[in-house]
Formats: C-alpha cells, structure tokens, sequence
C-alpha cells in the first residue's frame, strides 16, 4: 500500500501568522484601495470617474511626471555611485574599516532628519549659499527648494545620500562573492583592469544589479517624505497626491492615485527584466 504523506501541520503552524499579516496589512489593503479608484466618491457608482477627476487635474499630471524623473535619475545616479563606492571598498587599503563605517552612516539616520539635514544645506540661508557666496559665485541667496527642476535634483541628491549605502552595501555582497581566481587568471592572460570589469565582473554581478534596482525603485517611486519636508505642496508626488487626497477625506480619488503608483511600478520592473536584464540576472543568480 502507497503510504500517505504526513501533513506538514508544524511548519503550517509556523507560516500562518505570517501569511495572515501579509494578506491582512498588506493584499487586502491594495485591493481596497484599487476598488476605491474605481469607484465615485459622491454618487458611489463604478466606473473611471475618480480616474478622470484626476488626470485632468495638472498637479496630477505633473506629479507623475515629477514622481518618474526623480526615481529614473536617482537610480540610475545610485547604482553607478554605489558600484564605484563598492569597487572601492573592496579593494584592502589601511582605514578600509572606518571609511565603511561613514559610508554607512546615513543607514542610521530618520528619512525625517535627513530631510533637516537637507534643509540645512540647501535652504535660503543654508551652508550651500552661504559657500557660493564666499566664493564669490552669488550676490543674492537661492531658493533651492521654490520648485522646478532645481529643487528635484536637491531631492535626488538627499535622497541619494540617505538610500546609497543600501545600494553599497547589495553591490559589495555581489562583489564579495566572485572568486579571486577568476581575476588571478585574468591578470596571467594579460587582462587589464577594465577588460577584466568588462568581462568580469559586469557578467557576474547582474543579478545583483537587477535585485538592487528593482529593490530601490519600489522606494523611489513611493518617495514621501523628503519631498514634504523640503519643497512641500511646491512640487507634487504621487504619493504625496494621494496623501493630501487622504487628508481632504478624498479616499477614492487617493486610491485612484495608489493604483496608478502601483501600475508605474509594475510597469518599470517589467520593461527592466524584459529590455534590460533580459532575464539574465536572474538566470545567472
């Protein structure tokens, strides 16, 4: 007679609380608020009224706009940063310990307090101002955080501060697992530094490339709180739409604006395993 299989009930026991907090804080709020999006907030009808209520408002339209431009540059500004700063910290040098411990520095601080921070550097009367004005380069203060495209790069580069040793700290894992041989091998054929980059480490490192940059886009494109702490209202994210919506007891048209977040999302990550990673980084992983 087959025997029957013994049901795992211990390790059931031990998923399950799990599985309720993520389908209870997690799934079913999403769904939730993809329902809100699809229904009127007033009448209570279904249909793309919320949908239309917000793509014909322009600070919608241009927070997705904003919400797109700051999370493309500051990946694409974090990962070439980070794998320099990892390439780096790699390599043995005397103080190796300190410099990693500065550079992990930001990991510890609130994203609340780096926004402060920011503000201490780029504000009216912050220190950046006040450099460019002993140099000579400025007569009149800048308002770094008035709006335009100025005060995105302000948020790129305070974002950047805050998230990259994230990015450091994946890239040198990756770094820190390809063997030493392969690289002794290179050097008695006669490879230099950046053929052995090239045909190295790149191929190698590409499933840690592409865990690390849909890793960091699911956060730059949720960016919330720098942008509230240093240009306010001035300049519109999506998650920071949605949050006012909320505010102003406008759940549907802010489950709208969630909904669209996530889909921007979803689409990224799928244009960048389709187009880019090509389904080698994970392959390789």
């Amino acid at each position: 007679m087959p025997l029957k299989k013994k049901i795992p009930v211990m390790e059931i026991l031990l998923l399950l609380p799990m599985s309720v907090y993520i389908l209870g804080m997690t799934i079913v709020p999403i769904f939730q608020s993809i329902l809100l999006g699809f229904q009127d907030g007033t009448t209570g009808k279904w249909g793309l009224q919320t949908y239309q209520y917000l793509f014909n408002r322009p600070d919608f339209t241009n927070s997705i706009f904003n919400t797109i431009f700051v999370a493309l540059v500051s990946l694409a500004f974090q990962l070439c940063l980070g794998l320099i700063i990892a390439l780096v910290l790699k390599k043995k040098f005397r103080g190796k310990g300190i410099v990693r411990a500065i550079v992990l520095t930001p990991m510890g601080i609130p994203t609340l307090v780096s926004g402060i921070i920011a503000l201490y550097i780029f504000g009216t009367s912050g220190y950046l101002n006040e450099i460019l004005f002993r140099l000579g380069l400025i007569t009149v203060p800048i308002n770094w955080t008035s709006g335009g495209l100025r005060s995105l790069l302000v948020i790129i580069v305070a974002d950047t501060w805050k998230v990259l040793p994230t990015m450091v700290l994946l890239l040198l894992a990756g770094l820190e697992s390809i063997p030493d041989e392969l690289y002794e091998a290179g050097k008695i054929d006669g490879t230099t530094e950046a053929k052995a980059f090239r045909f190295i480490t790149l191929p190698l490192l590409k499933s840690t490339i592409t865990m690390s940059v849909l890793f960091r886009a699911v956060d730059a494109f949720r960016i919330f709180e720098l942008p509230q702490i240093l240009v306010g209202r001035r300049i519109p994210f999506i998650a920071t739409y949605a949050y006012e919506e909320y505010a102003l007891n406008n759940t549907n048209a802010s489950g709208a604006a969630s909904t669209v977040l996530l889909v921007i999302i979803l689409v990224f990550a799928l244009l960048y395993l389709k187009f880019i990673d090509r389904g080698e980084g994970f392959s390789n992983g």
